[in-house]
């Protein structure tokens, strides 16, 4: 009878885990949901008017932009992680996780960043003319257009394939290529024929991510005066004032998404390429001379144009301006920012740490609801913010009656306009950050030491709490840094669904650099770079922990 009565209790506690779940997998599809029907809805004339006159001209910006971004990435990550990998070059062990620090400064930084450095008043001009008496050509050196994005964009963004694809050559391929090198074969011969087929899988899945990253953006284009997609909804939006307009180029961009899915899992043709974990790790061949210092210098160059030329150029345009902007309000904007992140973040490893949990099972709908719930990362945040909006706006319409009752008013957008529409944004957003570190953190306990809790006589959720939280405390820890950063540095997100008067340090950014206030800019631009610098930190760390 005692054991019938532990089975029910354990059972009850399993429905409250799983209807959590449910609920956030809810909160997460139903904005997207929203957007995606918008497609089958009735358009208005501002929709034709876009389509016959401007929407080709923003679907093509938008793929040249993906198509070179990619390609460039992938060349560059690649090389990168091959040279890493495979040679033992000066300072070899530095540039292994430094190259890692671009992704530390947001692409809207850099974009303004470079543009000032460049132009005909800029230091770069400047000091051709004044030191050496050289007269360039302003065009030569003109970064507002797509030539300057995509270059953005590919300096800034190549470490998530650089990440992926090293990853993947250090542990899963070294017998292959030691056994082409032990039969003679050259190195542009093993990196053509042995490396590059066997990477596919990873460079792919780096690349898709860069693509995801140029899909959502609005900082760069929007300040080059690029017109693709995702600038299109915000000109419909606050421009227009038409959200059924923006919602439905939304619905589009959300097709060309898929479709970009669907071409990345057609280009791995559900190939895996694994070996076993008694896999060595690559030795890497040892570089002397005019090789050692080739290597030397490209890698310098990469990280000098992805991290320090741009940081000691925010360096000294913050100390130009630090006691104008360095006041009570930038504390103010800083105590926002941090406050609203670790709110936002505490809610998705809470909710991440729930679902993970429940699905640990191994049968069809537990994977399925992970897939839900963090499909959130690869969809723009432009999307995400108009199916947010327009799902808290049916909410407030639901809810008229009760504010009226209430003395609010007939119909008053009280949810709307409240910083709840922004966490929930957040929250669909980067679920999948969360859920990935604490997915990882259940893998690496696996499951002995749960059975043996629940045969002792343990419910769910304290087994979770005595034994399952103290193992995996390490990659909560993780998830949190990993996740706050990444919603400090979001910005096309924040833009759309902040409360009036609301300002995080990447609005205020933004919104500095459009108003030309560039040295301005500078202060709350060194915030979120060391901000972001520590999800560098935490990656190296954690990497390292795990090669030990």
């Amino acid at each position: 009878m005692k054991l019938e009565s532990v089975k029910r209790y354990a059972k009850k506690e399993l429905n409250g885990w799983w209807i959590i779940s449910l609920i956030g997998a809810a909160v997460i599809l139903l904005p997207i949901l929203y957007v995606f029907l918008e497609i089958f809805q009735e358009p208005n004339e501002n929709w034709y008017q876009i389509r016959e006159y401007l929407l080709g001209n923003y679907v093509i910006n938008t793929i040249i932009l993906v198509f070179f971004t990619g390609i460039l990435t992938i060349f560059l990550g690649v090389t990168l992680a091959w040279l890493t990998s495979a040679y033992d070059f000066p300072f070899r062990k530095f540039f292994r996780w430094g190259l890692i620090l671009p992704l530390a400064i947001p692409p809207y930084i850099a974009a303004y960043t470079y543009r000032t450095m460049l132009s005909y008043t800029g230091i770069v001009q400047s000091t051709l003319r004044n030191q050496w008496d050289v007269q360039i050509n302003p065009e030569l050196l003109s970064f507002s257009s797509l030539r300057g994005a995509i270059f953005v964009f590919t300096i800034f963004l190549f470490p998530y394939v650089y990440i992926i694809a090293r990853a993947f050559l250090e542990s899963q391929s070294s017998s292959y290529i030691e056994n082409a090198r032990l039969l003679g074969r050259k190195p542009t011969a093993v990196f053509f024929k042995i490396v590059l087929p066997l990477a596919r899988p990873a460079i792919i899945g780096g690349a898709g991510l860069v693509i995801f990253e140029v899909l959502s953006d609005y900082g760069v284009t929007s300040y080059f005066g690029i017109h693709t997609i995702t600038t299109a909804i915000f000109q419909t939006w606050f421009g227009m004032y038409d959200v059924d307009t923006a919602m439905r180029l939304a619905a589009w961009l959300m097709f060309i998404i898929i479709g970009v899915f669907i071409l990345e899992r057609l280009l791995r043709q559900r190939k895996r390429y694994h070996l076993s974990n008694k896999s060595k790790p690559l030795v890497p061949i040892k570089l002397k001379g005019v090789p050692a210092a080739a290597a030397f210098m490209f890698c310098t160059i990469v990280l000098s144009l992805g991290f320090i030329i741009p940081l000691f150029q925010l360096i000294a345009w913050a100390g130009l301006t630090f006691d104008k902007v360095w006041d009570i309000s930038f504390f103010t904007l800083l105590t926002q920012t941090v406050s609203i992140a670790a709110i936002s973040t505490a809610i998705i490893i809470i909710v991440a740490t729930i679902i993970a949990n429940v699905c640990r099972s191994k049968w069809a709908f537990p994977y399925i609801l992970s897939k839900v719930i963090t499909s959130g990362y690869s969809i723009p945040g432009a999307i995400i913010a108009i199916g947010v909006l327009a799902v808290f706006i049916q909410l407030d319409e639901t809810l008229a009656p009760l504010y009226s009752y209430m003395g609010l008013g007939d119909a008053p957008l009280l949810l709307s306009m409240s910083i709840v529409m922004l966490i929930v944004g957040y929250v669909i957003r980067f679920m999948a950050t969360g859920y990935n570190a604490v997915e990882v953190g259940f893998e690496k306990i696996g499951t002995k030491y749960t059975e043996a809790s629940r045969l002792l006589g343990h419910g769910i959720t304290k087994t979770f709490f005595r034994v399952e939280l103290p193992l995996i405390k390490g990659a909560l820890f993780s998830g949190f840094i990993l996740t706050f950063v990444e919603i400090c540095k979001e910005l096309p997100l924040v833009l759309l669904l902040r409360p009036f008067n609301f300002e995080t340090l990447a609005t205020k950014t933004f919104q500095y650099a459009k108003d030309e206030m560039i040295h301005e800019a500078a202060i709350p631009s060194l915030m979120i770079i060391a901000i972001s610098t520590m999800s560098v930190v935490v990656f190296h760390l954690i990497d390292k922990r795990v090669k030990k």
